[in-house]
């Protein structure tokens, strides 16, 4: 119980995560299932920088004096996350276009009535 606690951010990570996968896995509206992804993002990103941070390093940007390499964080894993957001934002965007486009054609946003609409 020790660790959970001093890993907050890890733990809180993943019970955003399973909080999303439950409401992507038993909603049937589209906007519901397009909230969910988006909170498994968010966890996901919070999961890669809370491992990504280490306590008593700083930013690779430096003033004044440079610290050596040991001074500072890795910058990879942030420009990572950096390009995994724009990437779920691009997503989430295709992901309400198409849904306006389904709303537009049968009037719900409701995955089983769009399926018994279409006879499947």
């Amino acid at each position: 119980m020790e660790r959970l606690m001093t890993n907050y951010f890890e733990t809180g990570a993943m019970i955003l995560f399973g909080v999303g996968f439950v409401t992507l896995l038993f909603h049937n509206n589209l906007i519901k299932k397009i909230i969910g992804m988006n909170i498994m993002d968010t966890a996901v990103f919070l999961f890669f920088i809370a491992k990504g941070a280490i306590i008593g390093k700083e930013a690779p940007i430096i003033k004044g004096t440079h610290k050596g390499v040991e001074g500072y964080i890795n910058p990879v894993p942030t420009a990572l996350m950096l390009t995994g957001i724009v990437v779920a934002v691009s997503v989430t965007a295709f992901a309400l276009a198409l849904t306006v486009k389904l709303y537009e054609k049968y009037k719900t946003v409701e995955i089983d009535e769009i399926m018994k609409m279409r006879g499947d």
